[in-house]
């Protein structure tokens, strides 16, 4: 009979525990979890890119619901473990559930701390720790202007650059003098606050938050000094506390975390913890590396498998804030007994810093060039005798070649993807075993590069490393997803040749492993299909996000947002008299003005949404598309004193020219008058400029999370050309984009140069106008579609009714 194993706790470092016991007897125990969030197993660690948009809450589930199936676990989400009977061997659940055990694994995780100041329970104060509290935040940001995040270490700034994405105006309070000081030097991080000041934070450093002001929703923040800030939101992000209150509940010995020894027993026999709740000889780690090393540990102890203890984790840290890359790992500080090495290029922004004791390197810090960082932290970890290198050799100078990757320096047991935890040896053992070949395989295999996607370089140099002259860089390709094996070249080229003209058709005749496919390739092929039969292709609306489905924007609350198009941001008293009126038909709770200079209507039901539209007779402004959101203009020469063209004009022209296309992902522009720039112009995926004689044309720019400005791609003299290099310039896009790639990121792939060299050259140029022009002979408003045909009406009532 199968011992009944019970895991409290749903998160990365309980789950992955149990991933480690299924690896070596998927037989051996009767798994049942129970999870407080009402989500799968997701990677907490990239709630940041949600808040900043780079991917959904879909994309970062690390483990789905099939997963559970398959590996005939009990999964109980959105229920807590009040109390642990150990003598009993029973735990008892916030749902009155009673549930034997014969072992049971404590990964409760961590609690956000939550300074105790007065107004703290206010309306607009939250953490950032969960998906709820990333809802929290993104809801906020549609509403509210201006927020402020309280603590400047990395959840901090990761939040920060969140919101300012969103459209907030961010101010970041640090009580301390330097922020990240926990992972970097001051120097590092002197670097980092002036990078982060230019992508638009402000730092209030050396603040001492005293108390949150306003009467039931937030309006501010006053510190012990007297001054005071304007806060609509106030995140607070100055730490974590171990979440042992189960464990105190249930007499289990507790600390600052719940003591285990080296096998990750507790002193309560049949009880283990692993994760941010549990305290390792005097130290709870919060990274993920030293977790998932836990989870191995005691994965094998409790298999009764006699394998090696747990005895602590030197940290290292490398991650990406904000796009500037960084590193620290050990002792960075300096002091009497230490001797240090450094590189510092201020022209190119790079830091390196190496601290040494007694011939030692004891650690490190790395600032925009990282490179060094896996082979600093193999030398930190072996603490191997420098006495006999060369000390300048230890660090590379920025843009010096470098002999060989810095994974082949890195021992085996030392991982390479510090998100899932996988090895070095791991990576090896499986290219070797499995006949892995390319990057994607590893991840299928392994894990790593599965979560942040940091690590795919060295995981390509090991794959090479591996295999030597086996090694094909030909084929070190990226599928579309998981389904496939194919990339995207590989599917529009079969969907081309073979005439695929739907998606299932696509998925049987390539051979889909998923029949159904999935999240990432259904809207994927759905774009791609429409993309290559403009004149033929029915769109399939199941393929496509729910916000595209709904012709809406979901919120946190259920209801839904409706934004009707406004061309150039012009508006008349008509529309402006209906909008009101819709308003106060269907009691719209918040009318909001966005940073695309149009109306959003927030708050409204889903079952409300046909009325809605059906009353205002606007087209959409297509606010959850992808596809043109809006055309921001300036008022221009008209009224301004300033400008010399007419960009409110030219902005509408844009507007009606291409609203509805279909684009791999959302796709906005502005139209100024001037180089004053007023319209943001520089900052958009198609910003327009005006000029004496004519207009300059940005492309590629994003004001997103990763800040760009666009570059120039050609000055031209008419609105007639700008029209012109437009059309040619977004179905390039189009035709050779990734789907959900930006133009920012787009561009940086291709090359600017070679987006001229192809619109520059008349031929190409007309041919993909000509095809432009089909696929705008097409479009339909999708919204206007679902209201006024009976049958996508239907359709559109049962996805409401879903």
């Amino acid at each position: 009979m199968k011992r009944k194993l019970v895991l409290v706790g749903n998160g990365m470092a309980g789950v992955r525990c149990i991933e480690e016991i299924l690896k070596i007897d998927k037989e051996a125990f009767e798994i049942t979890i129970f999870g407080s969030e009402p989500h799968p197993n997701y990677n907490r660690i990239l709630l940041s890119t949600v808040l900043q948009g780079d991917t959904s809450i879909d994309d970062i589930v690390i483990n789905d619901w099939n997963w559970y199936k398959e590996n005939n676990i009990t999964l109980y989400t959105g229920e807590t473990v009040t109390k642990i009977d150990s003598e009993k061997k029973v735990l008892y659940t916030n749902k009155d559930r009673e549930v034997e055990y014969d072992d049971v694994i404590l990964a409760t995780g961590s609690n956000p701390f939550i300074l105790p100041l007065p107004g703290a329970d206010k309306k607009g104060v939250t953490a950032f720790r969960d998906i709820k509290d990333c809802e929290t935040m993104l809801d906020a940001s549609k509403k509210y202007p201006k927020a402020v995040v309280i603590g400047g270490g990395l959840l901090g700034l990761e939040a920060a650059r969140g919101l300012l994405n969103l459209g907030m105006k961010v101010d970041v309070v640090h009580i301390m003098d330097a922020i990240m000081e926990r992972q970097l030097d001051r120097t590092a991080s002197k670097m980092l606050e002036e990078e982060l000041k230019k992508q638009g934070m402000n730092f209030l450093l050396e603040k001492q938050s005293a108390e949150i002001l306003g009467e039931d929703r937030v309006t501010g923040l006053r510190f012990k000094d007297g001054t005071e800030v304007e806060a609509d939101l106030i995140v607070m992000a100055v730490g974590i506390r171990p979440n042992v209150q189960l464990a105190q509940d249930s007499g289990i010995t507790v600390n600052r975390g719940i003591v285990v020894n080296d096998y990750m027993e507790t002193e309560t026999p049949h009880v283990y913890a692993v994760g941010e709740c549990a305290e390792h000889r005097e130290i709870v780690y919060g990274l993920v590396a030293p977790l998932y090393d836990q989870g191995k540990a005691l994965a094998q102890k409790i298999l009764g498998i006699d394998g090696p203890k747990y005895e602590g984790s030197i940290l290292s840290t490398q991650l990406k804030v904000s796009g500037v890359d960084v590193f620290s790992a050990g002792q960075f500080g300096e002091d009497e007994t230490t001797k240090t090495i450094k590189v510092f290029d201020d022209f190119e922004g790079v830091y390196k810093k190496v601290v040494v004791r007694d011939n030692k390197i004891i650690g490190g810090v790395l600032f925009g060039d990282t490179s060094d960082g896996p082979r600093l932290l193999s030398m930190i970890n072996e603490q191997k005798d420098i006495s006999g290198m060369d000390r300048v050799s230890i660090l590379q100078a920025p843009g010096e070649a470098k002999a060989e990757s810095p994974v082949i320096a890195m021992a085996n047991s030392e991982n390479v993807c510090g998100c899932n935890g996988v090895t070095k040896g791991a990576i090896i053992e499986a290219i070797q075993n499995e006949g892995l070949t390319t990057v994607d395989q590893v991840k299928d295999c392994t894990s790593a590069s599965r979560s942040c996607g940091g690590c795919k370089p060295l995981v390509a140099d090991l794959l090479e490393y591996t295999l030597g002259d086996a090694f094909d860089a030909a084929s070190q390709k990226e599928s579309i997803c998981g389904c496939t094996d194919l990339t995207r070249e590989e599917v529009v080229a079969e969907i081309r040749e073979k005439d695929l003209t739907f998606t299932k058709e696509v998925m049987n005749v390539l051979g889909w492993k998923n029949e159904e496919g999935c999240s990432k390739c259904r809207p994927a092929l759905n774009y791609y299909l429409g993309m290559i039969h403009p004149t033929k292709y029915e769109d399939e609306e199941e393929s496509r996000f729910v916000n595209e489905r709904m012709h809406a924007n979901i919120q946190k609350d259920g209801t839904y947002s409706v934004v009707p198009r406004m061309y150039g941001g012009v508006t008349n008293a008509d529309d402006l008299r209906t909008i009101a009126n819709v308003a106060d038909k269907y009691n719209v709770p918040m009318i909001k003005l966005t940073g695309g200079q149009r109306i959003d209507l927030l708050g409204i039901k889903k079952e409300d949404l046909p009325s809605v539209w059906a009353d205002l007779g606007m087209n959409s402004g297509s606010a959850y598309g992808k596809s043109l959101r809006t055309v921001k203009t300036c008022v221009g020469e008209q009224f301004c004193r300033f400008g010399t063209q007419d960009s409110t004009g030219l902005g509408i022209k844009l507007e009606k020219k291409f609203e509805f296309l279909n684009t791999p992902h959302k796709v906005k522009m502005s139209a100024s008058a001037c180089p004053r720039n007023c319209a943001e112009s520089g900052i958009k995926d198609f910003g327009v400029v005006g000029v004496d004689g004519g207009w300059e044309l940005y492309v590629g720019g994003n004001g997103g999370t990763d800040l760009r400005g666009g570059d120039l791609l050609c000055t031209v003299k008419t609105d007639e050309e700008v029209i012109e290099m437009c059309s040619a310039y977004l179905q390039y896009y189009r035709e050779t984009a990734d789907y959900l790639e930006r133009t920012s990121k787009w561009l940086e792939r291709v090359g600017l140069e070679h987006v001229r060299e192809v619109i520059f050259d008349k031929e190409q140029r007309a041919e993909l106008v000509e095809r432009m022009e089909v696929t705008l002979s097409t479009r339909k408003d999708p919204w206007r579609e679902a209201v006024e045909s009976k049958e996508k009406q239907q359709k559109l009532f049962e996805t409401i009714n879903q």
